[in-house]
């Protein structure tokens, strides 16, 4: 009866919690499953914050609770939620946790990103930007954090400690374009040692533009700018809005193929939604299959937030990088339309829509809208918000594909 109770004490949470036994075992898998100890009871702790960020201030909860919950089943000691279970033999039933099968499946693969992709398509509209094309400048700027957040990460390897590969460079400083799908599909490809604190730091960046942009935003421009009023966008034709993703799929084959997964499925998300035949599908793309891959995408990532692997010194870098990429992206968005202001004064553009150009959507326009606003009440900027941040998914789009092209190319050379 002793042995017995033995054997159960050691397999409660409390036991793991403290961190009694071995710190590691290697399973019939060959793969480390890390014990436990308080280390996870300080990730649980994080899980429940994201989980009070998203459901009591409202940052982003359709991403913010999965990942939560994913944190925290993550770091439940003994459950083997997100991993392999080491005391089962090879090909038990129950010996994978379901969250590394969601995990394989369609992170390690890239499946889920482009599944995103084609559900954004089918939720945007990209009538703002083809109404006022020069936007797309805006969205393109606000991609300049990314490479010099890469630039960044090579610097980093001063510290001693910490190393990354130019590889894992490229996969830091996608961060910056605020795209967490983006920066899971590059990673996956790239550097995917990192794709779990990489995935983390692009989504919790997203959830955290409403907090992160606005001191940004009033930094860089005056209450003049602020209260700049834009002219009416035109109306786009239906046959405008049909061309346009055929034509961007057209010009993406031609000059980058590397980034027609992402550019092809938000495309052709986009014609389901514009062609006006499919609408049954493009009500199944922007509703059940983006919530259902959202489930799972931010259970996958928040699995991630494992002690074992996420307490180190290069989750911390990369946390910072992400940072500094998100914010340079946001400053050079607003310094950009300043820069078109003086270039063109007759068609003034308020400069707080460039902050849109990270490609948080809709949350950076939305945000854009409001600092607006709190200058001027009757400034509705959102429709034009809308045409960098949309530019701005294809933009991260377009970096991810240069990236993954010339990046094995480059370390080659090196």
């Amino acid at each position: 009866m002793g042995t017995y109770l033995l054997n159960l004490w050691k397999t409660t949470g409390l036991y793991g919690f403290l961190g009694l036994g071995n710190s590691e075992i290697v399973s019939t898998y060959g793969t480390e499953a890390t014990l436990f100890g308080w280390s996870n009871v300080v990730m649980i702790l994080v899980g429940l914050l994201l989980l009070f960020l998203a459901i009591k201030k409202g940052f982003e909860p359709l991403l913010l609770v999965p990942i939560g919950m994913g944190c925290i089943l993550s770091n439940i000691p003994f459950a083997y939620i997100a991993g392999i279970d080491p005391s089962m033999e090879a090909g038990a039933q129950g010996a994978i946790g379901f969250i590394k099968v969601l995990f394989d499946a369609g992170i390690n693969t890239g499946l889920f990103p482009v599944l995103i992709f084609i559900g954004v398509g089918a939720m945007t509209d990209f009538g703002p930007l083809i109404a006022n094309p020069k936007t797309l400048l805006l969205g393109a700027a606000a991609q300049f954090g990314i490479f010099t957040a890469l630039i960044g990460a090579l610097a980093l390897n001063l510290i001693p400690g910490l190393t990354y590969t130019l590889h894992d460079a490229a996969s830091i400083g996608i961060i910056g374009g605020a795209d967490g799908p983006t920066a899971i599909f590059v990673t996956s490809r790239l550097s995917k040692d990192l794709l779990g604190p990489i995935a983390v730091a692009a989504y919790s960046y997203m959830a955290l533009v409403p907090v992160i942009q606005p001191p940004i935003m009033k930094l860089l421009t005056t209450k003049e700018e602020r209260k700049i009023r834009m002219q009416q966008l035109r109306p786009v034709s239906k046959t405008e809005k049909i061309v346009f993703p055929l034509s961007v799929l057209l010009l993406c084959a031609i000059l980058l193929p590397s980034a027609t997964p992402l550019i092809g499925a938000l495309m052709f998300g986009n014609l389901l939604k514009e062609c006006g035949v499919t609408s049954r599908l493009s009500d199944t793309a922007s509703n059940a299959l983006m919530n259902t891959v959202t489930i799972f995408l931010g259970l996958s990532v928040g699995s991630k937030m494992e002690a074992g692997h996420f307490l180190r010194g290069e989750t911390l870098g990369i946390l910072a990088l992400g940072a500094v990429a998100f914010s340079i992206g946001t400053a050079a968005g607003l310094l950009i339309a300043k820069i078109m202001n003086k270039i063109d004064k007759k068609h003034p553009v308020n400069p707080l829509i460039g902050a849109a150009g990270v490609s948080a959507v809709p949350m950076a326009a939305r945000v854009a809208s409001k600092v607006g606003q709190e200058e001027d009440p009757q400034n509705f900027l959102l429709m034009h918000a809308m045409g960098p941040n949309v530019s701005g998914v294809i933009g991260s789009a377009v970096a991810a594909g240069v990236l993954m092209a010339c990046v094995p190319v480059m370390e080659k050379l090196v």
